[in-house]
């Protein structure tokens, strides 16, 4: 439990390292240090200093959530959050420094207890991608993973010596693990609520009850923004639920049952009951502004008589002070029944309950054996295509000439219209250096390569001499290291790449089915199917591409970075039109 390790300095780091050793020897496992120690299981263990037990009101009970976090406050500081919710957490355990047991290897074990239906995790460094990915297989798992900002990385960093990752990088591995990432405290315990349910979303579609209009208006934006939609009621449903509500009410999705509850008692129960049984319906959201008094149980029992007549998630939104029915959510419990603040909170619910809902796909590929020795550091955009032209990768004719006498033959023999191109050691971005010229014919193209080789300023140039392809869809495919493993970017291509800025990304390697996905998550889906009168652009030339491109580097020297901007991708084809090679700081 004490701190002034790893995370302090040098001499920190030689204790740690001395205390990992004395324990390995005696055959003990190390939890920490800079932590604040674990309690719970079915010894009721509790072997902590955190103050939260210091109060009178925190008891320590069993729970089918089991909390694990590196910050050892925090987690403590969560786990009486939860408490306050009537969360069932059982088990807490705070890891530090991970000297040697990590949050994943709590959570690992954690996944094999029968007890445990779901395991909520706060880390601040990660890489054990395929421990979570085996832990997500067994547990519904949400991770709440700090360092988002270059300012938070840094100080997650300086907190326990974790290994700062490129966000977007970690938020594509975990998507790929099936647990679910979340974004704060309060998301993290919303998750865990959720999973109390026992019950899975596969499919989009919510029916939302409610006695008030707006908050079925709310709830229904809400599900849209998460990727939801509203149910579309069988008609036989409608026709039953009008039976009973009021003509100012609503039977259509999101249902409206008014405040007609408050007269009719059974109203909601009726109602509740003829939801549940509607095939169409996949969860329910029950929305409500108040509950007060005899509400609570009554509602409380419509509800958990639904969930026995059917295995769907049911989560209820209640807009209203806690002080008005403060043993809403204890008795909602009972039934396996979260209840979340707002309609948006419940809508958002679901979601992470669909995401770790669904089947992680495994998709078999046997990669090609296309062996490429590693480039030279520096090797020029004709020494790539020439790499890619002897895997298969589609690549324009193309010569180059170092004399001015020869630049219009060349352009002759790649088809009379031609992109020209400086090559120049070190030119890495051609274009920002005014590098390139398109669509130049025999006659311009000796006032263009005098412009192309005076870039170099009498060093070393030639000029590289291509077959002009038609304008298409500019496509970017790059390759690049992290402390997770070669992360593959394809995004909108061409010269406003970073401007525009939509990319996916996927840790390698990948399969025609992941190209797929990451074109699907960017505008490249539009692009490819066809704009404006435009033909489609041939997607499956492009997915094999890059499946080339990605089994060519496959052996390559790690912590290289491969940028491929455009790839052209047209009606019958998809062709390099150019490539840069960084090679790894050694």
């Amino acid at each position: 439990m004490a701190s002034g390790f790893a995370e302090a300095d040098e001499a920190g780091a030689i204790a740690q390292d001395r205390l990992v050793s004395i324990a390995k020897k005696s055959g003990m496992r190390l939890v920490g240090p800079n932590c604040i120690g674990s309690v719970g299981g079915a010894a009721k263990l509790t072997a902590t200093f955190s103050p939260v037990f210091s109060s009178d009101s925190t008891a320590l009970s069993a729970g089918s959530l089991a909390l694990v976090s590196q910050s050892g406050a925090l987690g403590y500081g969560t786990y009486s959050l939860g408490l306050d919710r009537d969360l069932p957490i059982g088990v807490v355990v705070t890891t530090g420094n991970e000297a040697e047991v990590s949050a994943m290897d709590i959570a690992t074990a954690l996944s094999e207890d029968k007890e445990v239906t779901g395991i909520l995790i706060y880390t601040e460094g990660l890489t054990e991608i395929a421990q979570l990915r085996e832990i997500a297989a067994k547990k519904p798992t949400a991770i709440l993973k700090a360092g988002r900002s270059q300012a938070g990385a840094k100080a997650a960093a300086s907190h326990t010596g974790a290994l700062a990752t490129g966000d977007r990088v970690v938020d594509a591995a975990i998507k790929a693990t099936g647990a679910v990432r979340v974004n704060n405290v309060e998301e993290l315990l919303d998750a865990g609520a959720v999973f109390t349910t026992g019950t899975k979303l596969i499919g989009k579609r919510v029916a939302i009850i409610t006695t008030s209009g707006g908050s079925g208006i709310l709830g229904t934006d809400a599900l849209e923004a998460c990727g939801l939609e509203l149910a579309e009621l069988e008609p036989k449903t409608i026709a039953a639920l009008d039976e009973f509500i009021p003509s100012y009410g609503n039977s259509t999705n999101p249902v409206d049952v008014t405040a007609a509850v408050i007269s009719s008692p059974e109203l909601f129960e009726k109602c509740m009951a003829i939801l549940v049984n509607d095939r169409n319906v996949e969860a329910i959201i029950a929305a409500f502004c108040v509950l007060v008094g005899d509400d609570v149980e009554r509602i409380a029992n419509a509800l958990g008589a639904a969930g026995k007549v059917r295995s769907l998630p049911i989560v209820v939104a209640r807009t209203g002070a806690q002080s008005l029915a403060p043993l809403a959510a204890k008795k909602l419990a009972q039934f396996n029944i979260p209840v979340y603040p707002t309609p948006e909170r419940a809508a958002r619910a679901l979601e992470l309950l669909r995401v770790v809902s669904m089947p992680i796909p495994k998709y078999s590929r046997k990669p090609l054996v296309l062996t490429t020795a590693t480039p030279n550091a520096g090797a020029s955009e004709v020494e790539l295509k020439n790499l890619w032209e002897s895997v298969g990768v589609p690549v324009p004719e193309s010569l180059v000439v170092s004399k001015k006498s020869e630049v219009s033959a060349a352009v002759l023999k790649v088809g009379g219209r031609a992109v020209l191109k400086a090559v120049i050691p070190g030119l890495l971005h051609k274009s920002d250096a005014g590098g390139v010229s398109l669509d130049i014919s025999e006659d311009s193209a000796p006032e263009v390569f005098d412009r192309l080789i005076a870039i170099a300023n009498g060093g070393e140039a030639s000029v590289l001499v291509e077959r002009f392809v038609p304008k298409g869809i500019e496509v970017l495919v790059g390759i690049t290291p992290s402390p997770l493993g070669r992360v593959l970017t394809i995004g909108v291509g061409g010269v406003l790449t970073e401007v525009i800025n939509d990319t996916a990304l996927r840790l390698l390697p990948v399969s025609s089915e992941d190209v797929n996905a990451m074109i699907d998550e960017t505008r490249l889906v539009k692009l490819f199917a066809g704009v404006r009168g435009a033909k489609a652009a041939d997607r499956a030339a492009f997915v094999e591409l890059v499946l080339r491109i990605t089994d060519a580097t496959a052996g390559w020297d790690e912590g290289f970075e491969l940028d491929i901007n455009p790839v052209t991708v047209l009606s019958n084809g998809a062709w390099v039109l150019d490539s840069a090679y960084v090679a790894a700081n050694k």
